[in-house]
């Protein structure tokens, strides 16, 4: 029997390593689980060259969960230890030197069977046993340690090859002796596993039927020609059981310059609000690792969902936590290529089922253009825009289209928006009227993606259809051809200026076409998104949103109701008249609120009284 004390340079490692070392707990399991997974997989690599003889068996690991003992066991049918490799491995490892020993093992698919990993059963345990057994045969090994520097090490008669390790759990880590609680952990951290992991209570009895908590072959460790459409939805329905059948996946392959595996899922998104990040999970080897990926996965892409599985992923000793590598941004990079690839590849060969799903795929394509230009360089090929008639245009065509009636003076191509074609509505008719195609811009990104847009394409403007009266949208030419004379212009005028609560209201008269409103309010393109942008990021626009909002009165001289409104004869009744043509106008607006709304109804119900008495 040998007795002794754990040869590290820091006297006292044990507190260390149970504040330290890991930032959660709960990693303990997937690091002692990780290892027996590492111990399986080497006496396989070591039967397949000879190295280790005869028939291994099954090979599997079990967590067993004694709750009355208050233990946690961990079983693997691997490698085993004789007492010199328990002695090398567990005793010699100083603290200190740990960038050493993980540039040593930094070959290994995880960090060696019994590194640094090894030691996190400390931070929940008074006392941890090792019970070991080499494929090498001889004798078994017995280790135990009780938190100090100081331990026990001598041969036994444990007889399973492998190695089994018992933690003491301690009071304050009682949580860890609830099944749920380490089933949850097994199922997160260990789901897709390479060895089968089977957990089980101390003295329950044991299904007939034994069922496996993790998935040996997860799909992204198989070739795309080997899977059909069902084989990556069922496996979208075991990552996100209750989310919807996603739109179509990329399947990452890349073994050179670095090593890649993985799958990646465009979700199935109706309004921009169901957005949801931090559904990409990455592994190393299987082994599941964090679900913050922002340093790896483009932000924009953050909005996918599914897996990505990378040993070139430098990570610290707890495996949660990016650091800066080369490798990295090399990813980054060839993630956003074969999403870009993959979207053009659909848009050329499938358009119609490429814009049938452009409700959700747009929000990705507009956030990328934004954010990425590498990304927005392919992206103006497949972005798309629908008009208000349900056609869709590439840049390109949208510009075709309107080459000749949407230029304005400076050559600019106006591109004409609706946020919102039922509340728009007259105006969207007036443009339409013109020969002007509309499009939709009714997401959340698209006031944000409007005004990158205008910044990153050459001679495009962005104007929304309310922003001028139509005849003004394009070249802003003057079109006053009014019936009116000028004393009734001017009296019009007079009647229009109007003070209104919280707006800045300024009055013109024009004579448009008779069919066109009595009076059109709009709302400068600039002012307005400023505002638009100050109530939902505030930052350099917010002063904005304490402005009141610009709108112009065009009141159209040409419709015939003005030639009743200037010989009404009862001032109080013209004057209501007007107003209420303004409040229509506001109202189309959306600038008609509260106090004012009910004015405007009230006044409403009097006018039509007024008329019910002349007649």
């Amino acid at each position: 029997m040998q007795k002794g004390q754990i040869r590290v340079q820091t006297e006292n490692i044990f507190p260390i390593i149970k504040k330290f070392l890991y930032s959660d707990h709960e990693i303990f399991l997937r690091e002692l689980v990780s290892n027996a997974v590492d111990a399986s997989q080497k006496l396989k690599t070591l039967s397949s060259i000879g190295e280790a003889k005869g028939d291994i068996g099954e090979l599997r690991i079990d967590v067993v969960l004694d709750a009355k003992e208050k233990t946690l066991s961990i079983i693997d049918r691997g490698v085993g230890m004789t007492a010199e490799e328990v002695d090398k491995y567990i005793n010699q490892v100083a603290f200190s030197g740990a960038e050493e020993f993980v540039n040593k093992y930094k070959d290994a698919s995880i960090i060696g069977h019994f590194g640094l990993g090894f030691y996190s059963a400390f931070m929940v345990s008074d006392k941890v046993d090792i019970h070991s057994k080499s494929f090498k045969d001889g004798s078994g090994v017995f280790w135990s340690c009780d938190g100090s520097p100081e331990y026990e090490l001598y041969e036994t008669d444990y007889n399973e090859r492998g190695t089994k390790i018992v933690l003491h759990i301690n009071e304050e880590s009682k949580e860890f002796l609830e099944a749920s609680r380490i089933k949850g952990i097994l199922e997160r951290f260990c789901k897709f596993l390479p060895i089968s992991i089977y957990f089980s209570e101390a003295g329950e009895k044991k299904e007939e039927e034994e069922k496996a908590i993790n998935n040996t072959h997860p799909i992204w460790i198989k070739k795309p020609s080997e899977l059909s459409k069902e084989d990556y939805e069922k496996f979208y329905r075991e990552l996100y059981p209750f989310g919807e059948t996603p739109l179509f996946w990329i399947h990452l392959n890349v073994d050179y310059p670095f090593n890649l595996t993985g799958v990646l899922y465009f979700p199935k998104i109706k309004q921009s609000y169901e957005i949801q990040k931090d559904k990409i999970q990455l592994y190393c080897n299987q082994v599941f690792v964090t679900d913050e990926v922002k340093d790896i996965v483009p932000e924009f892409l953050m909005l996918l969902h599914g897996v990505i599985d990378s040993p070139d992923i430098p990570l610290n000793v707890s495996r949660s936590y990016l650091q800066g590598d080369p490798n990295v941004k090399k990813i980054n990079a060839h993630i956003t290529k074969k999403v870009a690839d993959k979207l053009e590849e659909i848009f050329r060969n499938e358009r119609t089922s490429f814009e049938e799903k452009w409700e959700s795929l747009g929000l990705f394509v507009k956030y990328g253009m934004m954010t990425d230009d590498k990304f927005l360089e392919k992206a103006n090929k497949f972005l798309i825009m629908e008009d208000v008639e349900g056609k869709f245009h590439t840049l390109e065509e949208y510009k075709t289209a309107t080459e000749a009636l949407q230029k304005n003076k400076e050559g600019k191509q106006i591109i004409l928006y609706t946020t919102n074609p039922v509340q728009q509505d007259a105006y969207v008719q007036a443009c339409k009227a013109k020969g002007y195609t509309v499009v939709k811009m009714e997401t959340l990104v698209d006031a944000a993606f409007i005004n990158t847009m205008e910044m990153k394409w050459e001679n495009v403007s962005f104007v929304r259809v309310d922003a001028d009266i139509v005849d003004n949208l394009i070249d802003k030419q003057e079109s006053d051809q009014s019936v009116l004379n000028q004393e009734e212009s001017d009296k019009l005028k007079e009647l229009f200026t109007l003070t209104i609560p919280d707006l800045h209201v300024t009055t013109e008269v024009k004579g448009l076409s008779p069919e066109t409103a009595p009076v059109i309010a709009t709302r400068p393109e600039f002012m307005r998104r400023m505002k638009d942008m100050a109530g939902v990021g505030g930052g350099m626009t917010a002063f904005y949103a304490q402005m009141p909002d610009e709108v112009t009165l065009t009141v159209n001289g040409n419709h015939p109701i003005y030639q009743q409104l200037l010989k009404e004869t009862n001032t109080d009744v013209q004057q209501k008249q007007v107003r209420n043509l303004a409040d229509l106008a506001l109202l189309s607006q959306g600038l008609l609120k509260g106090n004012d709304l009910t004015n405007f109804i009230h006044r409403s119900v009097e006018l039509l009284q007024t008329e019910q008495v002349k007649a």
